[in-house]
């Protein structure tokens, strides 16, 4: 029998365990609070009330049509949100469907921030789209061999690709951000190269022609985040990115996320808050335009070569070659 008591240092009176299980037999477990967000199996966002359904705009010279892929700093773990600033000329697409895109996005995890519609705001803002179709398929702490053939993400990359392609959508870039959860795991320079090259291999036989943005990104701090107490810049991975992003084989440098954001920019010292949001869409801004302007040169060339898996390349960072995007240099704002 129990007493009604207090508590002193060396008992505990009330027998706290048996009276919660004891509420739990007699009222039941508390039901979860509803959410207005659907998650798939592998905690992908696929579904948001708040989302607005449109018609998916029809594809023209001037639309843009992003394949965006990656991990976490790809997904929607962002410390900003945004939403379109043009109604349905920016869109997010998902399972054959669009919607006016804001934050977070459907088809990558988690429910907060991201920068690509800002991007997307960008676009058409300077001019150099109409209307910008946004297709994320991004896993929190994924490793490239998860993208490859024989990973559990590589299905889902084609299955995203077919419904583009079902919804009468040509990709016309494809914007990769990872690397930070294969530095932690310590994955070989050689291996991440065979494996990302075996990833674009799975692109082309789907139909994506498009180039393909490899971003330089390997930072991610701290053990709450997995990661490590200092940043090395000069690793395997970045130079495996590099390596890459000279090939010649419609494979090209995306933004220098590792160099171009301080310590101030990222809310946890990994992931992208709302400065870096600003920062990061703005060189993939200056990217894309300079990229465009170079394409209708009539000199240019637009693809090389199909990518071939297990083509391994090597290179070394110098200190001049680790520096910012080029494109955001010339501004000289980062913004």
């Amino acid at each position: 029998m129990y007493f009604l008591g207090g508590m002193s240092a060396r008992h505990e009176i009330f027998p706290w365990p048996e009276l919660s299980a004891m509420k739990k037999m007699v009222v039941g477990e508390k039901a979860a609070a509803p959410s207005r967000y659907t998650f798939d199996d592998k905690q992908r966002l696929i579904g948001d009330e708040s989302k607005t359904l449109v018609t998916c705009p029809a594809q023209t010279d001037r639309t843009a049509v992003l394949l965006i892929l990656g991990q976490s700093n790809a997904a929607n773990h962002g410390g900003q949100r945004y939403r379109s600033n043009y109604g349905a000329r920016v869109v997010n697409a998902f399972d054959k469907r669009c919607f006016i895109a804001a934050s977070p996005l459907l088809g990558s995890t988690d429910t907060r921030g991201e920068y690509w519609t800002l991007l997307g705001n960008k676009l058409i803002e300077s001019g150099q789209n109409d209307s910008v179709i946004l297709a994320p398929l991004a896993y929190s702490g994924s490793q490239v061999a998860r993208w490859a053939p024989g990973g559990d993400l590589n299905p889902m990359l084609v299955d995203t690709v077919t419904q583009l392609h079902d919804s009468g959508y040509r990709v016309t870039s494809v914007l990769w951000v990872q690397g930070e959860a294969d530095l932690v795991h310590g994955t070989t320079g050689e291996a991440y190269q065979e494996r990302f090259l075996s990833m674009v291999d799975t692109l082309r036989q789907n139909g994506v022609e498009a180039p393909v943005y490899i971003s330089i990104a390997s930072k991610c701090l701290e053990p709450s985040n997995g990661g490590f107490k200092e940043h090395i810049p000069d690793n395997a991975i970045v130079r495996a990115q590099l390596a890459l992003s000279r090939s010649g084989q419609g494979i090209r440098e995306g933004v220098n996320s590792d160099a171009l954001l301080d310590g101030d920019d990222r809310y946890d010292d990994c992931h992208f808050g709302g400065t870096a949001g600003e920062k990061v869409s703005q060189a993939w801004l200056n990217l894309l335009r300079g990229e465009s302007l170079l394409e209708s040169s009539p000199q240019s060339s637009l693809l090389g070569p199909p990518a071939k898996a297990g083509r391994v390349l090597s290179t070394r960072i110098t200190p001049k070659e680790y520096s910012l995007f080029p494109a955001v240099q010339q501004d000289g704002t980062g913004k």
